[in-house]
């Protein structure tokens, strides 16, 4: 099957849709796209539950990490107030983590938004297939109302005109038969009417899902990037208690990054292989939810000179012939029926959501990996980052003129109260 113009399969596609699958039970699974065999399903479930694996590995590895480090702590000499060796190399090391965090969110932003440009050109490509689909049922509804009322009244005054005329008065009624034969043939171009499946209906669905779809990963980069903040602001103003709960904050974050990693990792392996074959699915997805025939749908998904428009123009051509009945109409609905018009629009759909769409998914996936990575080497350095801290209870290094000093204040309500 020929590809739509304009697009072609990238070499993320191949790289991906080469990738082996397998079930459950490890047995191969074929790589073309069948979202409804349930061993197709189950390979797709399998690359999410490798994520899961990647996260209990971690908090395994985390746990054990951190156990090691204070189970096999040396014991400090009484008194003793130096900081343990290798402190500095602790903090620096949680700092360059957090800091790849925060690349990494970029990387996020730029993905969620080429994910979403991509679904919106999905969208708008639906909306302009369905106003061309209007046009045509508009056209073909109006030509047949002016061609019925000039049967009704035209055709009729003839005959009335040439009642004593009985071979004219036979003319008459055989361009009245004509006219409605071809009134009835044009019935037939407006193959979308009655039609179950709404293409703006599915528009406003994408659109629905790809809305909320942002807002989640919008709102969990915003997250991710208050928890490097403040964690980088803790460790600069060696405040323990906010140490400690960011620390919290990065064992969720983690378990929402790998979450994400398996959706958008599954999310690309299927778009992948619908996008290296995309005809055969569409075609039997559309054949299936709107009963059209196949020579229909052929000539608009496919639009090349092999396959011939299954709507003759001769009717169209032998009522402007024989009633002139709007003739701009008639130029209007022949240029709306050649296969151009949808064929582009299909193209443009596959290119926003097999190229923009799928580079997109391909950058939060990287986000992901990043986030991942360094909210796990950010949780192995902070427990050992805040014992360095010095006690909080410790005042000696206050400055005596500082209003917020205790001993400062006491004095202060000491010399009000002496007043």
């Amino acid at each position: 099957m020929g590809a739509p113009p304009g697009y072609r399969p990238s070499a993320w596609v191949h790289l991906l849709h080469q990738l082996p699958r397998a079930d459950f039970q490890l047995r191969p699974v074929s790589s073309s796209f069948a979202p409804q065999e349930q061993e197709y399903q189950q390979a797709l479930l399998l690359v999410v539950a490798l994520a899961g694996l990647g996260l209990g590995l971690s908090l395994i590895l985390i746990a054990a990490y951190l156990i090691r480090v204070c189970c096999c702590r040396p014991p400090e000499p009484p008194g003793s107030k130096s900081p343990p060796p290798g402190g500095g190399c602790v903090t620096w090391s949680c700092i360059a983590a957090l800091l790849v965090g925060c690349a990494g969110i970029g990387i996020g932003f730029y993905g969620n938004s080429e994910t979403s440009d991509g679904v919106s050109q999905l969208s708008s490509a639906l909306l302009h297939a369905n106003h061309t689909l209007s046009t045509i049922d508009h056209l073909v509804l109006e030509t047949v109302e002016r061609l019925g009322e000039a049967v009704r009244t035209e055709l009729t005054t003839l005959e009335e005109v040439f009642t004593q005329r009985t071979e004219l008065v036979a003319a008459t009624r055989g361009a009245r038969r004509q006219a409605e034969a071809v009134a009835q043939q044009l019935q037939g171009l407006a193959f979308w009417q009655g039609v179950p499946l709404s293409p703006i209906q599915v528009a406003e669905d994408v659109s629905f899902v790809e809305e909320y779809r942002w807002l989640a990963y919008v709102l969990l980069l915003l997250l991710e990037l208050l928890v490097c903040l403040f964690t980088l602001l803790g460790l600069a103003k060696q405040s323990k208690w906010l140490v400690i709960v960011m620390t919290v904050m990065s064992l969720v974050v983690l378990v929402l990054s790998w979450g994400s990693l398996g959706l958008e990792a599954a999310t690309a392996v299927g778009l992948s292989d619908f996008c290296s074959s995309p005809d055969t699915y569409v075609l039997n997805l559309t054949q299936e939810e709107t009963g059209l025939g196949s020579d229909i749908l052929n000539y608009y998904f496919l639009c090349n000179q092999a396959i011939s428009n299954p709507f003759q123009q001769k009717p169209l051509l032998s009522l402007e012939e024989t009633l002139n009945v709007s003739e701009g109409n008639f130029h209007q609905l022949v240029a709306l029926l050649h296969c151009r018009s949808l064929h582009k629009d299909y193209g443009t759909a596959l290119r926003g959501l097999c190229e923009d769409a799928l580079e997109g998914l391909l950058f939060l996936l990287l986000f992901s990996l990043l986030s991942a990575g360094a909210l796990a080497t950010a949780l192995c350095s902070l427990p050992r980052a805040w014992a360095l801290f010095p006690p909080s209870d410790d005042y000696d290094d206050t400055d005596d003129d500082d209003p917020f000093n205790p001993q400062e204040s006491k004095r202060f309500v000491q010399w009000q109260s002496s007043i």
